[in-house]
Protein backbone atom coordinates (compact mmCIF):
# COMPACT_ATOMS: atom_id res chain seq x y z
CA UNK A 1 0.00 0.00 0.00
CA UNK A 2 1.51 2.80 -1.24
CA UNK A 3 1.75 6.23 1.31
CA UNK A 4 0.90 9.39 0.42
CA UNK A 5 1.38 12.96 1.90
CA UNK A 6 -1.03 15.76 2.18
CA UNK A 7 -0.04 17.92 -1.20
CA UNK A 8 -0.20 14.74 -3.28
CA UNK A 9 -4.16 14.60 -2.88
CA UNK A 10 -4.58 15.26 -6.87
CA UNK A 11 -1.73 12.40 -7.71
CA UNK A 12 -3.23 9.97 -5.52
CA UNK A 13 -6.74 10.19 -6.75
CA UNK A 14 -5.11 9.74 -10.40
CA UNK A 15 -3.26 6.59 -9.27
CA UNK A 16 -5.92 5.07 -8.13
CA UNK A 17 -7.50 5.76 -11.26
CA UNK A 18 -4.98 4.00 -13.12
CA UNK A 19 -5.55 0.94 -10.70
CA UNK A 20 -9.01 0.93 -11.70
CA UNK A 21 -8.54 1.05 -14.89
CA UNK A 22 -5.84 -1.78 -15.13
CA UNK A 23 -8.30 -4.26 -13.35
CA UNK A 24 -10.53 -6.20 -16.21
CA UNK A 25 -13.53 -6.54 -13.48
CA UNK A 26 -15.71 -3.61 -14.30
CA UNK A 27 -19.39 -2.97 -13.28
CA UNK A 28 -20.84 -5.42 -15.63
CA UNK A 29 -18.15 -8.19 -15.31
CA UNK A 30 -15.19 -8.65 -17.22
CA UNK A 31 -14.31 -6.02 -19.73
CA UNK A 32 -11.31 -5.10 -21.68
CA UNK A 33 -8.79 -2.79 -20.78
CA UNK A 34 -8.63 0.86 -21.82
CA UNK A 35 -4.52 1.15 -22.28
CA UNK A 36 -4.84 4.76 -24.29
CA UNK A 37 -6.62 5.72 -21.26
CA UNK A 38 -3.92 4.45 -18.99
CA UNK A 39 -1.19 6.26 -20.97
CA UNK A 40 -3.37 9.12 -20.86
CA UNK A 41 -4.08 9.28 -17.44
CA UNK A 42 -0.24 8.38 -16.69
CA UNK A 43 1.41 11.06 -18.63
CA UNK A 44 -0.97 13.13 -16.51
CA UNK A 45 0.43 11.75 -13.26
CA UNK A 46 4.12 12.22 -14.29
CA UNK A 47 3.17 15.93 -15.22
CA UNK A 48 1.89 16.46 -11.80
CA UNK A 49 4.78 14.66 -9.92
CA UNK A 50 6.87 16.98 -12.21
CA UNK A 51 5.30 20.19 -11.53
CA UNK A 52 4.56 19.63 -8.09
CA UNK A 53 8.50 18.60 -6.77
CA UNK A 54 9.50 21.39 -8.72
CA UNK A 55 7.66 23.67 -6.44
CA UNK A 56 8.25 22.31 -2.83
CA UNK A 57 8.95 24.46 -0.27
CA UNK A 58 11.14 23.67 3.22
CA UNK A 59 8.30 21.93 5.09
CA UNK A 60 6.83 20.33 2.12
CA UNK A 61 10.63 18.79 1.35
CA UNK A 62 10.92 17.84 5.34
CA UNK A 63 7.63 15.81 4.78
CA UNK A 64 9.07 13.87 1.70
CA UNK A 65 12.42 13.43 3.94
CA UNK A 66 10.57 11.63 6.21
CA UNK A 67 8.09 9.85 3.75
CA UNK A 68 7.53 6.22 5.47
CA UNK A 69 8.20 4.46 2.32
CA UNK A 70 11.42 6.17 1.58
CA UNK A 71 15.12 3.93 1.16
CA UNK A 72 17.05 3.79 4.48
CA UNK A 73 20.45 2.79 4.73
CA UNK A 74 20.04 -1.24 5.23
CA UNK A 75 18.93 -1.07 1.89
CA UNK A 76 21.17 1.14 0.13
CA UNK A 77 23.75 -1.05 2.28
CA UNK A 78 22.89 -4.24 0.34
CA UNK A 79 22.12 -2.53 -2.88
CA UNK A 80 25.22 -0.65 -2.88
CA UNK A 81 28.10 -2.56 -1.03
CA UNK A 82 29.09 -6.29 -1.71
CA UNK A 83 30.66 -8.59 1.03
CA UNK A 84 29.20 -6.58 3.94
CA UNK A 85 30.31 -7.91 7.19
CA UNK A 86 28.31 -6.67 10.27
CA UNK A 87 30.16 -5.18 13.41
CA UNK A 88 28.80 -4.82 16.51
CA UNK A 89 29.03 -3.37 20.10
CA UNK A 90 31.00 -0.45 21.97
CA UNK A 91 33.53 -2.49 24.27
CA UNK A 92 31.91 -0.44 27.25
CA UNK A 93 28.01 -0.99 27.17
CA UNK A 94 26.48 -2.93 24.35
CA UNK A 95 25.38 -2.57 20.85
CA UNK A 96 23.02 -0.14 19.38
CA UNK A 97 21.04 -0.85 16.70
CA UNK A 98 19.60 2.24 15.05
CA UNK A 99 23.56 2.20 13.66
CA UNK A 100 24.68 -0.79 11.27
CA UNK A 101 28.39 -0.84 10.77
CA UNK A 102 30.52 -2.95 9.06
CA UNK A 103 33.17 -3.27 6.46
CA UNK A 104 32.23 -4.09 2.99
CA UNK A 105 33.54 -3.50 -0.91
CA UNK A 106 32.78 -1.30 -3.80
CA UNK A 107 34.51 -0.67 -6.43
CA UNK A 108 36.46 -3.69 -5.47
CA UNK A 109 38.29 -1.85 -2.86
CA UNK A 110 37.66 -2.36 1.31
CA UNK A 111 35.78 0.33 2.55
CA UNK A 112 33.74 1.18 6.42
CA UNK A 113 30.30 1.81 6.27
CA UNK A 114 27.97 3.71 8.95
CA UNK A 115 23.97 3.58 8.32
CA UNK A 116 22.08 5.28 10.55
CA UNK A 117 18.96 2.92 10.42
CA UNK A 118 15.10 4.20 11.57
CA UNK A 119 13.59 0.67 10.64
CA UNK A 120 11.01 0.08 7.65
CA UNK A 121 7.63 -0.98 10.01
CA UNK A 122 6.97 -0.25 13.73
CA UNK A 123 8.31 -3.43 15.22
CA UNK A 124 11.68 -2.80 13.29
CA UNK A 125 11.36 1.18 14.03
CA UNK A 126 10.89 0.36 17.88
CA UNK A 127 14.17 -1.74 17.73
CA UNK A 128 16.22 0.77 15.93
CA UNK A 129 15.14 3.54 18.76
CA UNK A 130 13.60 5.44 14.99
CA UNK A 131 16.89 6.23 14.16
CA UNK A 132 17.88 8.12 17.06
CA UNK A 133 21.85 7.07 18.24
CA UNK A 134 22.60 6.61 21.98
CA UNK A 135 26.31 6.78 23.23
CA UNK A 136 27.13 3.27 22.87
CA UNK A 137 26.20 3.41 19.01
CA UNK A 138 28.59 6.78 18.81
CA UNK A 139 31.08 4.63 20.85
CA UNK A 140 30.99 1.92 18.27
CA UNK A 141 31.46 4.20 15.54
CA UNK A 142 34.59 5.65 16.61
CA UNK A 143 35.80 2.22 17.57
CA UNK A 144 35.39 1.24 14.11
CA UNK A 145 36.90 4.67 12.16
CA UNK A 146 39.98 4.38 14.27
CA UNK A 147 40.18 0.64 13.35
CA UNK A 148 39.42 1.61 9.39
CA UNK A 149 41.98 4.70 10.08
CA UNK A 150 45.07 1.95 11.17
CA UNK A 151 44.24 -0.21 8.05
CA UNK A 152 43.95 2.98 5.37
CA UNK A 153 40.31 2.14 4.63
CA UNK A 154 37.72 5.28 3.89
CA UNK A 155 34.42 5.67 5.33
CA UNK A 156 31.29 5.85 3.87
CA UNK A 157 28.59 7.37 6.03
CA UNK A 158 24.76 7.17 5.00
CA UNK A 159 22.64 10.13 7.86
CA UNK A 160 19.31 9.80 8.29
CA UNK A 161 18.22 10.67 12.17
CA UNK A 162 15.82 13.48 13.79
CA UNK A 163 18.46 13.72 15.99
CA UNK A 164 20.27 12.18 18.79
CA UNK A 165 18.34 9.93 21.45
CA UNK A 166 17.77 12.30 24.48
CA UNK A 167 16.70 9.65 27.04
CA UNK A 168 17.78 10.12 30.76
CA UNK A 169 19.90 6.66 30.36
CA UNK A 170 21.58 8.04 27.80
CA UNK A 171 22.64 11.00 29.31
CA UNK A 172 23.83 9.19 32.29
CA UNK A 173 26.37 7.25 30.04
CA UNK A 174 27.49 10.50 28.07
CA UNK A 175 25.26 11.26 25.30
CA UNK A 176 27.16 14.67 25.23
CA UNK A 177 30.99 13.58 24.95
CA UNK A 178 30.02 10.36 22.74
CA UNK A 179 28.80 12.99 20.28
CA UNK A 180 31.62 15.31 20.73
CA UNK A 181 34.32 12.22 20.88
CA UNK A 182 32.85 11.09 17.46
CA UNK A 183 32.74 14.32 15.64
CA UNK A 184 36.82 14.47 16.74
CA UNK A 185 37.02 11.17 15.38
CA UNK A 186 35.60 11.84 11.97
CA UNK A 187 37.49 15.18 11.74
CA UNK A 188 40.98 13.62 12.90
CA UNK A 189 40.73 10.69 9.88
CA UNK A 190 43.67 10.59 8.11
CA UNK A 191 41.49 8.65 5.12
CA UNK A 192 38.82 10.18 3.08
CA UNK A 193 35.69 10.45 4.43
CA UNK A 194 31.90 10.55 2.71
CA UNK A 195 28.69 10.93 4.49
CA UNK A 196 25.60 11.00 2.23
CA UNK A 197 22.41 12.27 3.98
CA UNK A 198 19.81 10.27 2.82
CA UNK A 199 16.54 11.44 4.89
CA UNK A 200 16.93 13.57 7.67
CA UNK A 201 20.02 15.21 9.28
CA UNK A 202 18.96 16.40 12.15
CA UNK A 203 21.21 18.00 14.77
CA UNK A 204 24.81 17.22 16.73
CA UNK A 205 23.29 13.13 16.19
CA UNK A 206 23.80 14.30 12.60
CA UNK A 207 27.15 16.08 12.52
CA UNK A 208 28.58 13.00 14.57
CA UNK A 209 29.21 11.64 11.78
CA UNK A 210 28.53 14.00 8.67
CA UNK A 211 31.99 15.43 9.48
CA UNK A 212 33.76 14.28 6.30
CA UNK A 213 35.43 15.31 3.09
CA UNK A 214 32.86 15.22 1.39
CA UNK A 215 29.43 15.56 2.92
CA UNK A 216 26.51 15.05 -0.32
CA UNK A 217 22.54 15.20 -0.08
CA UNK A 218 19.46 13.69 -1.90
CA UNK A 219 17.76 16.68 -3.45
CA UNK A 220 14.61 16.21 -1.08
CA UNK A 221 16.74 15.40 1.86
CA UNK A 222 16.88 17.83 4.83
CA UNK A 223 20.37 19.00 7.35
CA UNK A 224 19.56 21.29 10.14
CA UNK A 225 20.96 21.71 13.92
CA UNK A 226 16.97 21.34 14.92
CA UNK A 227 13.78 20.16 13.63
CA UNK A 228 11.71 22.69 12.20
CA UNK A 229 8.98 22.06 14.99
CA UNK A 230 11.89 22.31 17.82
CA UNK A 231 12.79 25.57 16.57
CA UNK A 232 9.34 26.58 15.47
CA UNK A 233 8.34 25.85 20.04
CA UNK A 234 11.78 28.08 21.02
CA UNK A 235 11.40 31.22 18.41
CA UNK A 236 7.56 31.62 18.64
CA UNK A 237 6.35 29.09 21.36
CA UNK A 238 4.16 27.50 18.65
CA UNK A 239 4.94 24.32 16.44
CA UNK A 240 1.87 25.55 14.07
CA UNK A 241 4.59 27.78 12.91
CA UNK A 242 7.19 24.82 11.20
CA UNK A 243 6.79 26.27 7.95
CA UNK A 244 8.14 29.72 8.84
CA UNK A 245 10.70 27.91 10.77
CA UNK A 246 11.82 25.54 8.10
CA UNK A 247 12.23 28.38 5.13
CA UNK A 248 14.16 30.14 8.21
CA UNK A 249 16.16 27.35 8.59
CA UNK A 250 17.52 27.16 5.02
CA UNK A 251 17.62 23.45 5.47
CA UNK A 252 17.10 22.13 2.18
CA UNK A 253 19.68 20.81 -0.09
CA UNK A 254 20.14 23.67 -2.55
CA UNK A 255 20.20 26.19 0.14
CA UNK A 256 22.83 24.39 2.51
CA UNK A 257 24.76 24.00 -1.10
CA UNK A 258 24.68 28.17 -1.75
CA UNK A 259 25.78 28.36 1.73
CA UNK A 260 28.82 25.60 1.19
CA UNK A 261 27.84 23.55 3.96
CA UNK A 262 27.74 20.28 1.70
CA UNK A 263 29.56 19.72 -1.41
CA UNK A 264 27.41 17.84 -3.79
CA UNK A 265 23.63 17.06 -4.78
CA UNK A 266 22.13 13.66 -5.99
CA UNK A 267 18.64 14.53 -7.93
CA UNK A 268 16.08 12.47 -7.18
CA UNK A 269 13.95 10.03 -9.52
CA UNK A 270 10.26 12.09 -10.13
CA UNK A 271 8.14 11.96 -7.59
CA UNK A 272 10.85 11.59 -4.88
CA UNK A 273 13.58 8.55 -3.86
CA UNK A 274 10.66 6.55 -2.62
CA UNK A 275 9.23 5.78 -6.05
CA UNK A 276 12.56 4.40 -7.63
CA UNK A 277 14.96 2.98 -4.81
CA UNK A 278 16.73 1.20 -7.36
CA UNK A 279 17.76 3.90 -9.57
CA UNK A 280 18.61 6.23 -6.45
CA UNK A 281 20.67 3.65 -5.10
CA UNK A 282 22.61 3.20 -8.78
CA UNK A 283 23.19 7.39 -8.33
CA UNK A 284 24.33 6.99 -4.90
CA UNK A 285 26.91 4.13 -5.65
CA UNK A 286 28.33 6.00 -8.84
CA UNK A 287 28.51 9.39 -6.04
CA UNK A 288 30.08 6.94 -3.92
CA UNK A 289 32.70 5.91 -6.45
CA UNK A 290 33.66 8.89 -8.13
CA UNK A 291 34.62 10.65 -4.76
CA UNK A 292 36.64 8.22 -3.35
CA UNK A 293 38.59 8.24 -7.01
CA UNK A 294 39.32 11.88 -6.44
CA UNK A 295 41.02 10.95 -3.12
CA UNK A 296 43.32 8.44 -4.34
CA UNK A 297 46.32 10.55 -5.38
CA UNK A 298 46.31 11.96 -1.71
CA UNK A 299 48.74 11.45 1.01
CA UNK A 300 47.39 11.33 4.71
CA UNK A 301 48.27 14.71 5.58
CA UNK A 302 46.76 15.97 2.47
CA UNK A 303 43.52 14.52 2.94
CA UNK A 304 43.55 15.48 6.81
CA UNK A 305 44.08 19.15 5.50
CA UNK A 306 41.36 19.13 2.91
CA UNK A 307 38.61 18.43 5.55
CA UNK A 308 40.49 20.84 7.68
CA UNK A 309 40.49 23.19 5.07
CA UNK A 310 36.72 23.14 4.24
CA UNK A 311 35.56 23.26 7.83
CA UNK A 312 37.36 26.71 8.12
CA UNK A 313 36.46 27.81 4.83
CA UNK A 314 32.46 27.67 6.01
CA UNK A 315 31.65 30.95 6.74
CA UNK A 316 34.65 32.42 5.57
CA UNK A 317 35.56 34.87 2.30
CA UNK A 318 38.16 32.81 1.03
CA UNK A 319 38.88 30.17 3.57
CA UNK A 320 42.07 28.89 4.77
CA UNK A 321 45.50 27.34 2.93
CA UNK A 322 48.03 25.62 3.86
CA UNK A 323 51.03 27.67 5.25
CA UNK A 324 54.59 27.38 3.45
CA UNK A 325 55.52 26.72 7.52
CA UNK A 326 54.94 23.80 8.00
CA UNK A 327 54.92 24.78 11.90
CA UNK A 328 52.28 27.26 11.24
CA UNK A 329 50.01 24.93 10.22
CA UNK A 330 46.86 26.60 8.32
CA UNK A 331 46.83 30.21 7.48
CA UNK A 332 44.30 32.42 6.39
CA UNK A 333 43.88 33.55 2.68
CA UNK A 334 42.11 36.76 2.23
CA UNK A 335 41.30 38.76 -0.59
CA UNK A 336 43.15 41.70 -1.80
CA UNK A 337 40.02 44.04 -1.04
CA UNK A 338 39.77 42.51 1.66
CA UNK A 339 43.67 42.88 2.38
CA UNK A 340 42.91 46.87 1.50
CA UNK A 341 39.73 46.73 3.79
CA UNK A 342 41.51 45.67 6.76
CA UNK A 343 44.85 47.14 6.47
CA UNK A 344 42.44 50.88 6.22
CA UNK A 345 40.46 49.81 9.32
CA UNK A 346 43.98 49.25 11.48
CA UNK A 347 45.53 52.24 10.37
CA UNK A 348 41.77 54.62 10.49
CA UNK A 349 43.46 56.98 12.25
CA UNK A 350 46.95 57.55 9.94
CA UNK A 351 44.03 57.63 7.40
CA UNK A 352 42.01 60.31 8.95
CA UNK A 353 45.05 62.44 10.42
CA UNK A 354 46.38 62.37 6.04
CA UNK A 355 42.74 63.38 5.10
CA UNK A 356 42.69 66.40 7.55
CA UNK A 357 46.07 67.09 6.21
CA UNK A 358 44.64 67.35 3.06
CA UNK A 359 41.57 68.97 3.43
CA UNK A 360 43.75 71.79 5.54
CA UNK A 361 45.82 72.06 2.75
CA UNK A 362 43.23 72.43 -0.35
CA UNK A 363 41.40 75.46 1.92
CA UNK A 364 44.87 77.33 2.41
CA UNK A 365 45.24 77.38 -1.45
CA UNK A 366 41.90 78.29 -2.60
CA UNK A 367 41.86 81.22 -0.10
Amino acid sequence: MKNYLEFEKDIKALEEEVDNLKSPFGSDGISEVDTKKIQTTQEEINEKLQQTYANLNSWQKTLVARHEDRPKANFYIKKIFNQFTLLSGDRYFGDDKSVIAGFGLIDNKSVLIIGQEKGEDLNTRIERNFGMMRPEGYRKCIRLMKLADRFQIPVVSFIDTPGAYPGIGAEQRGQASAIAHSIESSMSLTVPNISIIIGEGGSGGAVALASSNKVIMLENSIYSVISPEGCASILWRDPSKSLQAAEAMKMTANDLLNLGIIDEIIPEPLGGAHRDPETIAADIKHAIIKNLRSFENFSKEEVYDHRKAKFLKIGRDQGFSKSSDLDKGLSYRESGIQKIRTHIVKNKLIYIGIGLVFIAGLVSIIY
